[in-house]
């Protein structure tokens, strides 16, 4: 046996004492006290600044949020009792330095402040840049009341831009079930992360671009829809881009993002912003049941007004006939006596008229005779006849001039005519009796047929020379003129 070896010698009947372990096992409630006093002795009261997210206000008055920085975040939690001593009200995006001790909560393992002080450091990052951007489009007009476009009173299509497994879709569905009796498009979208904003743009254009009459009908209202959360959550719906999208859009767009405290972006730009989701399917249909109620009592409206209406004319009716005779005999009886002395003097009087009219024509056609029409005939006869005599002798002239004038043309224009021989001169004519007027025309041996004045003779072309044409003699050149008398000549 080596020396390092051991042997227990003891009684054979005693068993052997169990080892004993350096590191014995804790349980997980003492591993996690003994954390929490550690953390509460180590560093007891801190003072933090951070941006507030996620405030739950709880029914049982207690406040639970998340302070964060651009890096790292921790849970908070304000007491009931400590919820009326604080100096501004926590809301989400809210920068605020608070005081407060660092522990933990064992049933989840994590570590948290419990904040008992709280004042504002200023806005948040989210929230200033949120500002900022608001600024922005709206001085460019995009939150102007006269910009939105009026709600649909009975929309036949409505059209819900949200995620298709949530709550929201459901609420919405059976709000408007049980409200109006339409068609339901759902354009399924994701509500929160970074690829949200693009793909509620997307859904938003592809609704715009639906032709109405198409395989889809096209939407009279959209609804975009989420449900609460933190302003992280939310944040998708404050992008830019998604806000010009929403103001740029032709359906009118019902924006119910949140609970009622929340607020984006597109809650500015759409045509109307709704508290809730459901608020949202209550804005955009109406309810058949009020419709059919209140179509029911115009239409008893209308029959009690027209029973007013007949009464009425019936009570003024009556009251009027109490105003006349007894017998309608009586109240046409004077008219009818004026009637019948009327017709009675109706007769003679038009037989004066007739006598007065007729004295009147007999007045005026005693100064009418056949010899005023006659004079007024012979003068303009007289008129004619001087009219005659003085333009007859230019007239004539005139006519035996264009004569003259027309039978000298006649005779030049027939002397001009190549058709028409002249002595001393021939006319060459082709077999078909086509006039040829140049040599170039005709060939050896052709047949042609000379035309005269008194004739015509058939002869053929020998291909000799042709005649050569005599040049004219030069004029003479004329002979100066004899200065006048009393003039000197220069030369």
């Amino acid at each position: 046996m080596s020396d390092d070896s051991y042997v227990f010698e003891g009684p054979a009947d005693e068993p052997p004492p169990p080892a004993r372990d350096n590191n014995p096992p804790q349980t997980v409630s003492e591993l996690s006290f003994a954390l929490k006093r550690t953390l509460e002795d180590r560093f007891g009261h801190v003072r933090l600044r951070g941006e507030i997210s996620k405030v739950n206000h709880h029914a049982s008055g207690h406040v639970y949020l998340t302070l964060k920085d651009d890096k790292a975040a921790i849970d908070g939690v304000i007491w009931k009792g400590s919820v009326r001593g604080l100096g501004v009200r926590p809301e989400s995006g809210l920068e605020v330095i608070v005081t407060g001790k660092i522990t933990s909560y064992p049933a989840r393992s994590s570590y948290q402040i419990v904040i008992e002080t709280m004042e504002a450091a200023g806005a948040g990052a989210l929230l200033a840049q949120l500002e900022r951007l608001k600024a922005k489009l709206a001085g460019e007009g995009l939150f102007e009341p006269g910009r939105k476009k009026p709600i649909p009173t009975f929309p036949a299509v409505v059209g819900v831009i949200t995620s298709p497994t949530g709550a929201v879709i459901r609420d919405i569905l059976h709000r408007i079930a049980e409200r109006w009796p339409c068609r339901v498009i759902v354009w399924p979208v994701v509500v929160q992360g970074d690829a949200a904003c693009g793909q509620v743009s997307n859904a938003i254009r592809g609704f715009d671009a639906l032709t109405p009459g198409g395989a889809i009908p096209r939407p009279d209202i959209l609804i975009v829809a989420r449900g609460g959360g933190s302003v992280e959550d939310l944040w998708c719906f404050n992008d830019e881009g998604l806000a010009r999208t929403v103001a740029a859009a032709t359906i009118p767009i019902i924006s119910a993002v949140g609970h009622e405290t929340d607020t984006t972006l597109i809650d500015f730009v759409s045509d109307r912003r709704a508290p809730t989701p459901t608020g949202a399917a209550e804005i955009a249909t109406p309810v058949l049941a009020d419709l059919v109620y209140a179509v029911a009592d115009l239409d008893r409206r209308l029959a009690r007004a027209g029973g007013r209406i007949l009464e009425d004319r019936r009570t003024r009716l009556r009251a009027a006939a109490r105003g006349l005779p007894a017998r309608p005999e009586d109240l046409l009886a004077l008219p009818q006596q004026r009637l019948d002395h009327a017709g009675s003097r109706l007769g003679s009087a038009l037989h004066r008229n007739v006598a007065v009219h007729e004295r009147q024509f007999a007045a005026v056609s005693a100064r009418l005779s056949d010899g005023l029409l006659q004079r007024a005939i012979e003068r303009r006869h007289d008129r004619l006849t001087a009219f005659a005599d003085r333009f007859a002798p230019a007239m004539t002239r005139r006519l035996d001039q264009d004569a003259t004038r027309l039978a000298a043309l006649s005779r030049a224009l027939s002397g001009l005519n190549p058709k028409t021989p002249k002595p001393g001169f021939a006319r060459v004519d082709s077999e078909d009796g086509a006039m040829i007027a140049a040599a170039a025309a005709l060939h050896d041996g052709q047949a042609v047929r000379l035309v005269f004045a008194d004739g015509s003779r058939g002869a053929h072309i020998d291909g000799g020379d042709a005649v050569p044409v005599r040049p004219k003699a030069a004029p003479a050149p004329a002979r100066p003129k004899a200065p006048p008398p009393g003039q000197g000549d220069l030369f």
